[in-house]
């Protein structure tokens, strides 16, 4: 019998749209935007709002997920672009890479609607708390390095290629749990857990992790649990999560800008003392069993069971760079491309001096790949998806 795969614990419809400088640099000019007004922390209660937070991320060069006042707001701004329907959250695109393997899994998901059963894999079963159909789309925008845009007077040029979500999600954001999760986790040999980010009541959350906790205590002894961290809408949360998850969960995983949020600092990826500076300020305020960090030049994992993660950092890594270059339907073949390639010199140079450095962190180095069009949306999912893919596969 295979390895049970259990995700959760929701997961998206996404309307990602095309980038189009031309319009939004008409939009801004339209609505009056200013260079001072791009800001990407600013409250979202309007199409202007969004487009201003949009622009202050293209000039950061920075990714991120913000939550905005309606759905009518993401809606009405993702129908100004041609834009295509595709399913998201962890949950979903990590049950995607699972499948190119031949691993099935079981998501939770807490929606549902004739999108999420058409474009749902074929082998993926699941299980969803939702007692009626309802759509709430996650707007998806993604940048490519260089992008320019006309604001005010100034072009506004990102530094890197990237990509935002904009959100406004009630069944996200309630985190129902199907009474029958709790069964499922008690068969789980690998659970991935992800989602909590997006709720903004103490009172719920408290409630969603008693039931969860409660529910992880039943798993084999032998179970593997995942936590992939994400952007929190209310970040006075973080720590009820930390506190409830971090002591029952084998990996806490997060990538750079979640890193930086949580020591309160930027990090430079490349240098090596800053690197490891940077991981014990992250230990230190997040006490998990072993760290996961995958970055765009690296990936490293610290702590008990880092050294035999190695492989599945790899698989991982290989999975992301495979999907950043050729997008959602990337082949086996692909894969196994991507698979052969030395990694890049920027990620292999932070490797061998962070050895000397901190020797117990395992690093593996990214590819460093130029590509026309990159996917930017889910890379961070799917790596967690080629990371427990390789758990099976080793």
């Amino acid at each position: 019998m295979g390895t049970r795969y259990v995700l959760g614990l929701g997961g998206t419809v996404d309307y990602e749209i095309g980038w189009d400088p031309e319009l939004l640099g008409s939009l801004a000019a339209r609505w009056g935007i200013r260079p001072d007004e791009l800001d990407p922390g600013r409250s979202i209660d309007s199409e202007r709002d969004l487009l201003c937070s949009l622009l202050g991320f293209l000039r950061s060069g920075s990714g991120g997920e913000r939550f905005v006042a309606s759905s009518r707001i993401l809606a009405d701004f993702a129908a100004r672009f041609d834009r295509r329907i595709t399913l998201g959250g962890t949950c979903v695109r990590a049950a995607m890479v699972l499948e190119r393997f031949g691993l099935p899994a079981l998501v939770h998901l807490v929606s549902i609607d004739d999108d999420v059963r058409r474009l749902l894999p074929a082998g993926t079963e699941y299980l969803c708390s939702a007692d009626r159909d309802s759509t709430d789309p996650h707007l998806i925008v993604q940048f490519p390095s260089g992008a320019t845009v006309p604001v005010g007077g100034i072009e506004v040029v990102a530094a890197r290629a990237n990509r935002l979500i904009y959100v406004n999600d009630p069944p996200n954001r309630e985190l129902v749990l199907d009474p029958a999760l709790g069964d499922e986790l008690a068969a789980a040999d690998v659970v991935l857990l992800s989602g909590f980010n997006v709720i903004q009541d103490p009172a719920v959350l408290a409630d969603r992790l008693g039931t969860l906790t409660a529910d992880l205590d039943r798993l084999p002894p032998a179970g593997f649990v995942y936590f992939e961290d994400a952007g929190y809408h209310v970040p006075a949360l973080t720590a009820a999560v930390r506190d409830a998850l971090a002591p029952r969960v084998d990996v806490w995983a997060m990538n750079e800008d979640e890193w930086q949020a949580w020591i309160g600092r930027p990090v430079d990826l490349l240098d090596a003392e800053d690197v490891a500076g940077a991981l014990l300020a992250l230990r230190a305020v997040v006490p998990a069993r072993t760290l996961v960090l995958h970055t765009q030049h690296w990936a490293l994992a610290e702590g008990e069971r880092a050294a035999e993660l190695r492989a599945a950092l790899r698989g991982g890594i290989v999975a992301a760079g495979t999907r950043y270059a050729h997008g959602d339907d990337f082949t086996a073949e692909q894969y196994r491309a991507i698979a052969d390639r030395e990694p890049g010199p920027l990620g292999s140079g932070l490797a061998e001096r962070l050895a000397g450095v901190a020797p117990a962190v395992v690093v593996e180095p990214a590819h460093q790949l130029d590509v026309p069009r990159p996917t930017t949306i889910g890379l961070g999912d799917t790596f967690v998806g080629g990371f427990l893919s390789a758990l099976a596969r080793r």
